[in-house]
């Protein structure tokens, strides 16, 4: 079996990702001779041409289409190697980590986060991803060094619940219904509602509510994820479930009523952090996830100052639960 170079891969992600001899050996800082005769190897080794003459450009052949984002990945591995060190000092690391979150935990997380990372490691770089990306496969751990997101969907690695969250429901606060002395079940299946959804196979706790109480909501308004969902409901006659620290921070600038649910029926939200268990006693990645933790600590304390202009309507009884 024949071996590869390691040392080719910098010229092999270049010339893939670029498709240009020329301008590869720019980027990589070689000169044109060496990169073509680099080029050359790794056609002899592949036993495939890998770029082809397209008029006046190249274009990647079937296989060096396949080989990109191996390359690509297996590049980030070596980067990711050759930063982990033994010993991890936040106040003057300049470490860069990769946070995938759903767009929830992003928005909740992002203000505290971003309050201990300048105290305490201002020159690290933390960049949170969204996992609603197409591009980001949350099972491929080389491309993130943490990942929180909802407890009980099996997403991988090992995990850690962080802050406990539950749904409520918003209309805008001019709605009619928040006339109504002691709300029903009956009553807000009426509304039409702007629902949140994640794909066709994933129930929500918002899904799972209606479910238990055996109605079928009217859905008028359908987006990804729960971010958009305050901002639909305000000014119409729609109503939405979503967790109620999202809509505590909505209700900043937004004209918004939260309706409670009974804490006994009140459907219930639970976010993790998620790691590949080879990074468990990584000093850098056990760090991140204290920040992480703590960051999550702060959501309630700083949210909670905002109950007092929140407007609500508690929904007292919920027929047939």
């Amino acid at each position: 079996m024949k071996s590869f170079d390691l040392n080719l891969l910098p010229a092999l992600q270049s010339l893939l990702q670029i498709r240009n001899v020329t301008r590869a050996a720019e980027a990589l800082e070689l000169s044109q001779p060496a990169t073509s005769a680099a080029l050359s190897r790794m056609r002899r080794y592949f036993d495939d041409q890998l770029l082809v003459r397209a008029g006046r450009g190249y274009e990647l052949t079937p296989l060096a289409q396949d080989l990109l984002p191996l390359v690509e990945a297996a590049m980030h591995s070596v980067d990711r190697v050759s930063s982990i060190n033994i010993s991890f000092d936040p106040g003057t690391s300049d470490r860069k980590f990769v946070i995938l979150a759903s767009d929830y935990a992003a928005t909740m997380i992002a203000e505290p986060l971003r309050v201990i990372l300048q105290k305490e490691a201002p020159a690290v770089s933390v960049e949170i991803l969204s996992t609603s990306m197409a591009a980001m496969d949350t099972g491929d751990s080389s491309r993130w060094d943490l990942m929180v997101g909802p407890m009980g969907y099996d997403l991988p690695g090992a995990n850690k619940p962080v802050f406990r969250d539950s749904f409520v429901a918003v209309v805008d606060a001019n709605n009619p219904v928040l006339e109504t002395k002691h709300l029903s079940a009956e009553d807000l299946l009426q509304l039409p509602q702007a629902v949140g959804t994640f794909g066709s196979t994933i129930r929500t706790p918002a899904d799972l509510f209606w479910q238990r109480l055996g109605g079928q909501p009217t859905v008028a308004a359908r987006v990804h994820g729960l971010l958009a969902l305050p901002l639909l409901v305000e000014g119409t006659d729609l109503l939405a479930l979503v967790p109620r620290m999202l809509a505590y921070k909505y209700s900043r600038g937004a004209n918004l009523a939260i309706i409670d649910f009974p804490i006994e029926t009140e459907p219930v939200l639970v976010e993790g952090m998620f790691w590949h268990t080879g990074r468990s006693d990584d000093p850098a990645n056990s760090w991140l996830r204290s920040v992480v933790q703590r960051a999550c600590q702060q959501i309630h304390e700083v949210l909670d100052e905002l109950k007092p202009n929140v407007r609500h309507a508690t929904f007292r009884r919920m027929d047939g639960i």
